[in-house]
């Protein structure tokens, strides 16, 4: 692990605050994010208050991590251990990565370290991204809400009473290159025992209640009584997997629902894929929707939070109400029956990912967000900052 560094100037020595790195779609974003970062802008650094999980250990390998902050639920002690750490490692910027407790300690021990420059990115419209009466009240020591797109910004103002002058509105991107559709997938279709002329659907989260896996399940059972060779993947693992397995096993959809845990062969999955679904609760702007979107495949999702920025209805897939199997299931039988239409709507869909979602815009508006903020406060300049700083959100 590199020493602290001593000089005033760039880069920032900018801080993750994270609860755990599980495989998940706000985990995933961040490692992205992380790799893309210009070192000489931003030095990223990566703090877990509990288990580094699956992708803290492999960033490990690449940035700072530092982990097992918090012992317990009540440890008011994270305070004094985070405040250490930031002093020692000289932050510059504190950047906390959804609610709970990692938005909380992680903008107080910025404070008392003396931290310049403390966000707060949010990625859900509810629960578990809930901000809740304690956060609220730490809002005079945050310079930038994060949100990830306009309706989630106006969320943030209108639903969460953060200033709109604080609210700044960076849309989550993908990687276009990486998640390109023609992918070559018989293989791995043999590899799966999928049979060639079995349309496929699938679904990208962790297996967490808000998700709502439930009711993903529920569309395969209807879906697959009007057409039996039918294959539903779910990629993913969380802590509901042995319910949703037992639950599958309720709908007797044996062989048609296919539980693949994590993976890392998610573009080609996502290739292989005839109709991408999304059944959450509550959502802000899905990245597993802009991956699917960047390889070519039309997504039927739930129209909840920011879903209907990227998928807009009829161009590049299908909405349906909150909670509503019938309607998934009937815009899932569409799809999976028009060949013609899946072609249109997901080339559609790349073509709104590489012109609004590219991981590039990502991550010019995370290092325009925190130079701007620095700046501000300590008036010295990003090297080479030539782009004009993300704009706050104002509410509609």
């Amino acid at each position: 692990m590199p020493e602290p560094s001593t000089t005033d100037a760039a880069p920032l020595r900018t801080l993750f605050c994270v609860t755990s790195m599980p495989v998940g779609g706000a985990e995933t974003l961040l490692v992205n994010l992380i790799r893309r970062l210009d070192r000489s802008k931003i030095a990223p650094e990566i703090c877990c208050l509990k288990q580094p999980g699956p992708l803290g250990d492999e960033m490990a390998a690449e940035v700072p991590v530092h982990s097992g902050l918090i012992h317990h639920k009540l440890d008011v002690l994270v305070l004094n251990r985070m405040t250490r750490l930031l002093r020692e490692r000289q932050i510059d910027a504190v950047v906390t990565v959804g609610a709970g407790d990692k938005m909380f300690w992680g903008r107080l021990a910025a404070k008392r370290a003396g931290v310049p420059v403390v966000c707060s990115a949010l990625h859900s419209t509810g629960w578990p991204d809930g901000v809740g009466r304690l956060n609220r009240l730490l809002t005079p020591l945050t310079d930038a809400f994060i949100a990830v797109a306009a309706p989630h910004g106006r969320h943030l103002i209108e639903g969460e009473k953060f200033p709109a002058s604080k609210v700044v509105v960076i849309p989550n991107g993908v990687d276009t290159a990486r998640f390109a559709p023609g992918a070559e997938t018989n293989q791995l279709r043999s590899e799966l025992g999928i049979p060639a002329t079995s349309p496929v659907g699938i679904i990208v989260a962790a297996l967490r209640p808000e998700k709502n896996h439930e009711l993903y399940l529920e569309v395969a059972a209807r879906v697959t009584k009007q057409i039996p060779e039918a294959v539903f993947l779910v990629v993913g693992d969380g802590p509901q997997r042995v319910q949703l397995k037992e639950r599958a096993e309720q709908l007797e959809l044996g062989d048609s629902v296919r539980f693949l845990g994590t993976r890392s062969d998610i573009p080609s999955l996502l290739n292989l894929a005839d109709v991408n679904v999304l059944t959450s609760h509550n959502e802000a702007n899905p990245v597993s929707i802009l991956e699917a979107m960047s390889t070519g495949t039309p997504t039927v999702a739930s129209n909840v939070g920011s879903v209907s920025e990227s998928v807009v209805e009829g161009k590049t897939g299908y909405l349906a109400p909150a909670g509503d199997a019938e309607v998934l299931s009937e815009r899932v039988l569409t799809l999976m029956n028009t060949p013609l239409l899946r072609q249109e709507l997901g080339a559609a869909a790349r073509q709104m990912v590489e012109s609004r979602w590219s991981l590039e815009v990502m991550v010019e508006g995370y290092e325009q967000l925190l130079w701007r903020i620095y700046t501000e406060k300590t008036g010295i300049h990003a090297p080479s900052a030539t782009e004009a700083p993300a704009e706050p959100c104002v509410a509609v």
